[in-house]
């Protein structure tokens, strides 16, 4: 092999590295914070000594190892079930070519941050008063992934968000108080929206049905959902089919901030 085939390098080679990169970092940014991190780390670490070890002409372990991942190709459909999903219906959204979502994507190019539209003070107000009121409520609300599948014309609503407007709608003798509301930045987009309900085995039994539909639509999408329980008042926050259960408000704005942000 020639050296100077190395420095043959052309504009569609430098197009191609650019688009591996764009994949792989969309990949990990689906993954990131979730129980399959690890998994994709161990991938990645297989696959760069797989190809040390071919390019170090070690035959054996360079043919365990690439029948290992040739195989494991098929296993990997499996465990990466959801995050496979997600990654195609982020793909097929309708948001995928929004302004705002484009910048979140190259947002590692630049330093600077966007905060969302949504009304924090408002949101966090409204779910302070319900949780101490203890009144029952499951918050979506939407980023990347267009939820346009949950909305229909029973459902839909055009509505700014604004003081006790949830307060309203959550109120147990409300007509709209059954189901998940949907927020889209400031903007309640529906009410009364059934979630798909998770079949996961591992549910823990502490939560209720609200809490199974909000990891139900979590494993289907990249969607934030607050849910607020009737019995105890406590709020949970859900993202990436993970709970978290929080002991304030103010944690709940951290997050929101940080998961929202551009």
């Amino acid at each position: 092999m020639n050296v100077t085939d190395f420095i043959d390098f052309s504009f569609t080679d430098a197009i191609d590295i650019v688009l591996v990169a764009l994949l792989l970092f969309s990949l990990y940014r689906l993954v990131k914070g979730t129980v399959a991190i690890n998994i994709f780390i161990g991938i990645v670490i297989i696959y760069l000594i797989w190809r040390l070890t071919d390019l170090l002409n070690m035959d054996v372990l360079s043919n365990l190892l690439g029948k290992f991942i040739s195989v494991g190709f098929f296993a990997l459909i499996v465990v990466f079930q959801q995050e496979i999903r997600k990654f195609l219906l982020l793909i097929g959204s309708s948001n995928f070519t929004n302004r705002r979502n484009i910048i979140r994507y190259f947002r590692f190019l630049n330093q600077v941050q966007l905060e969302s539209d949504l009304n924090f003070d408002v949101l966090l107000e409204s779910c302070k008063e319900m949780a101490a009121q203890k009144t029952g409520a499951i918050i979506v609300l939407q980023r990347n992934n267009a939820l346009d599948f949950l909305i229909n014309k029973e459902n839909r609503a055009d509505m700014t968000l604004s003081p006790q407007l949830l307060q309203t709608l959550f109120f147990k003798n409300s007509p709209l108080h059954d189901g998940a509301v949907l927020l889209n930045n400031n903007k309640i987009v529906a009410t009364r929206v059934i979630l798909p309900v998770s079949e996961s085995q591992q549910f823990p039994s502490k939560y209720g049905l609200r809490h199974r539909a909000a990891l139900g639509i979590t494993e289907k999408t990249d969607a934030l959902v607050i849910v607020i329980s009737e019995q105890t008042g406590k709020i949970t926050y859900v993202k990436n089919s993970e709970f978290e259960t929080l002991k304030s408000v103010d944690q709940l704005k951290s997050l929101l901030q940080h998961d929202l942000s551009l």
